[in-house]
């Protein structure tokens, strides 16, 4: 039996979103990897201990180490976490999540580029980033956020109804308010409109912020504010609707439009960071502006309109995730644990 060492964010259970490294973990343990965990605690300091402790102490039940890469002090993490590896001799696989990374390496470019070429192997699951952080790694592997595809049953939108559904934290990056206001400009011409909000709360004060917004905009009985879901249910919460809004300003390769596609519906997007590598314009998805109101307001009312482009849209989305399930990402996964083990040891 191998044993591997995840190092990332393993905050579901404190009511933060749960990451593919907790889905990971679970997963190679399915498979009979001996897996070792950190950090489920949220605050910095603490969680930069428990990943430094959990490396040393679980240092014997582990021959291999991945590590989730973000930028900000998230990147110190890393950077503590990788050097104790280098330290203990145990390989690592780097996997960089974070939209504002290539940002954060033109502003940092020799420690980033030091960190990615210390690691067996960088994968990153978005084009995007791909692309962009190649000058610091060229070698990086593509290697999608993955899905249990069989959670979330299709339905072909040919004729959607004007049910919208947000999927996210609720974090001001995320910008709810913004899916709120879009409903208010519909809520004329489709008095049938509502808007499904579901995540949970980062507590920036963003629930709040969307809440009121509401009130004021008079669309507060359109809006549902349902909380945080676990994550077997969340394909049912997302088949209660027939549009996927998503009004990110900052974003990467996110698993919430990821499972949007996946239940068929019609997406619509900001085109921020990796979704215009995630998601083709007027092929499976339509992209908007960042921060442009009218703009998604317009997208939607299209969908709405026209079942041609919706049912279109609607297919194709599903088509393009099915190569995102687990029994497919699953065996690379662990075929690149091996590898960087056996390249180690070799």
């Amino acid at each position: 039996m191998t044993g591997v060492l995840l190092v990332g964010n393993f905050l579901s259970h404190a009511g933060g979103s749960r990451g593919v490294c907790e889905d990971l973990a679970v997963r190679l343990a399915e498979a009979g990897w001996q897996v070792s965990t950190a950090s489920t605690r949220s605050a910095r300091i603490p969680r930069l201990a428990d990943m430094l402790a959990t490396a040393w102490r679980r240092r014997h039940a582990y021959e291999v180490a991945h590590v989730d890469v973000f930028s900000g002090p998230a990147f110190i993490w890393a950077e503590a976490v990788a050097w104790l590896l280098r330290r203990l001799n145990k390989p690592y696989i780097l996997t960089l999540r974070g939209g504002s990374l290539p940002s954060y390496a033109r502003r940092y470019p020799r420690r980033v580029s030091a960190l990615l070429r210390s690691a067996a192997v960088v994968t990153t699951p978005s084009g995007y980033l791909l692309e962009h952080m190649q000058p610091y790694c060229p070698a990086l592997r593509l290697l999608p956020n993955p899905i249990d595809l069989p959670l979330y049953p299709f339905r072909r939108r040919e004729a959607p109804r004007p049910l919208l559904v947000w999927l996210r934290a609720f974090h001001t990056i995320y910008n709810p308010s913004l899916a709120v206001e879009v409903v208010a400009r519909l809520a004329g011409e489709f008095p049938g409109v509502r808007l499904l909000m579901v995540g949970p709360d980062k507590g920036d004060g963003s629930l709040q912020k969307a809440q009121a917004h509401a009130d004021r905009l008079g669309v507060r009985e359109r809006v549902t504010f349902a909380g945080g879901v676990p994550k077997r249910e969340v394909g049912e919460w997302l088949s209660r609707g027939d549009i996927f809004i998503n009004t990110t300003s900052v974003d990467n390769t996110p698993v919430s439009v990821i499972e949007a596609m996946a239940c068929g519906l019609c997406v619509v997007s900001t085109s921020v960071g990796g979704i215009p590598y995630l998601l083709e314009h007027e092929q499976d998805a339509l992209l908007v502006p960042p921060g442009d109101a009218e703009a998604m307001a317009a997208a939607v009312r299209r969908i709405l309109t026209d079942g041609e482009l919706a049912a279109r849209l609607s297919q194709n989305a599903r088509c393009k995730v099915e190569v995102f399930d687990w029994s497919v990402i699953l065996p690379e996964w662990e075929q690149l644990l091996l590898q960087a083990n056996i390249k180690n040891t070799g």
